[in-house]
């Protein structure tokens, strides 16, 4: 078990952050920090659009761009 440890310990500290998801964000409406839900805007070419909304009202208080892996491909038909 120490040795599963010590394999994602050695991958780096940037690995952690890889897929960050922000659970409570300042709401200008609300005046608080407040719990926020994603929802999905836009599918790029090099990735994903998501808007951040506060729970209790609806505001849109931040976004986030989800980048895709480069060797992703989109066939089409």
């Amino acid at each position: 078990m120490k040795a599963t440890a010590m394999r994602s310990h050695r991958a780096g500290p940037q690995a952690q952050y890889e897929d960050f998801r922000a659970s409570a964000l300042y709401c200008p409406r609300c005046r608080q920090a407040m719990p926020v839900r994603s929802r999905l805007l836009l599918v790029l070419p090099d990735g994903e659009l998501h808007e951040y909304l506060c729970q209790a009202c609806a505001t849109s208080v931040g976004t986030k761009t989800v980048k895709q892996a480069d060797n992703l491909q989109i066939l089409l038909r």
